[in-house]
């Protein structure tokens, strides 16, 4: 295999017309490059240069090489330039996964600031409900007695705590905080899915509280149960950051003794926890929770 170095000390004895000058250029000595130049005629088995005088003259065979590691020069520079790129984290691509109140929350602002700062990289996003795998970011709720891989880095982004909601004309509406006990007679309605750890928390506390709640409807999303709570059949109980935005028609409740509340981390793979879009990303959720 030809010698990246050995072909530019080609090109600058060529362009320069003398052993001497292309060593200045280059910052070598006259006999280093002299060395050079006889390793590549070894190399290639061609002869490149022939003596002119007290100088020397490239042959035809020098010049045609010369002229075609224009092309390979060009393209190492574009491979130099990817580096570059990739060590800034402005091409490659990324991995996001979230749960759904938490994409609603804060994953917009996140990936518009991703965009801005590092137009030229891929954003893969991950819904984890619907697309399980291995993200090189994950937003998760965190399962009680769960041990974490060994390839990845895990913070604690947020303690989200639970709130009830109810109908804005629900004699509830008006209390600032709520025990949870006193909400085991009433009609709940599910919100999550059967064996999700959002929902595990909630009926953990409810333990806790001596009861579990009397389900009369079952919904796996936090909007569609509140539109269940709307009609009148029940209330339901949803973390502070799936509640969004609610109509004047329901109002939030504080919930105590005990006070549900689910723990919201980020894992970061290893592999790119030095990446500096994958830095920037964990920095902006924690701006987005403070």
């Amino acid at each position: 295999m030809l010698d990246l170095p050995r072909l530019r000390v080609l090109r600058a004895v060529i362009a320069t017309g003398s052993i001497r000058a292309s060593a200045t250029a280059l910052g070598y000595t006259p006999s280093a490059v002299s060395q050079q130049l006889t390793t590549l005629q070894r190399e290639t088995g061609l002869r490149l240069f022939e003596r002119s005088g007290r100088g020397i003259e490239a042959t035809a065979a020098a010049r045609t090489l010369a002229d075609e590691a224009d092309a390979v020069f060009a393209a190492f520079g574009r491979v130099e330039q990817i580096v570059g790129d990739l060590r800034a984290g402005r091409v490659g691509s990324l991995s996001i996964g979230y749960f759904g109140s938490a994409g609603a929350a804060w994953l917009a602002p996140t990936v518009a600031t991703l965009r801005a700062e590092f137009p030229e990289l891929r954003l893969n996003l991950r819904l984890s409900e619907f697309s399980p795998g291995d993200p090189d970011i994950d937003i998760f709720v965190e399962e009680t007695g769960t041990e974490h891989s060994g390839a990845v880095d895990v913070r604690r982004l947020a303690e989200d705590p639970y709130l009830a909601v109810v109908r804005a004309d629900d004699p509830l509406a008006g209390a600032g905080e709520v025990a949870l006990a006193d909400l085991a007679t009433r009609h709940w309605v599910d919100n999550d899915h059967r064996q999700g750890p959002c929902r595990q928390v909630l009926l953990n506390a409810c333990a806790q509280a001596g009861f579990s709640p009397g389900f009369v409807v079952e919904t796996h999303d936090y909007r569609t149960a509140m539109a269940f709570v709307a009609t009148g059949i029940g209330l339901t109980v949803v973390p502070s950051l799936g509640i969004g935005e609610l109509p004047e028609t329901l109002a939030t409740v504080a919930v105590v003794s005990p006070t549900p509340v689910r723990t919201i981390s980020v894992a970061v793979k290893k592999s790119v926890a030095d990446h500096p879009a994958a830095q920037r990303t964990v920095e902006v959720l924690e701006g987005l929770v403070r």
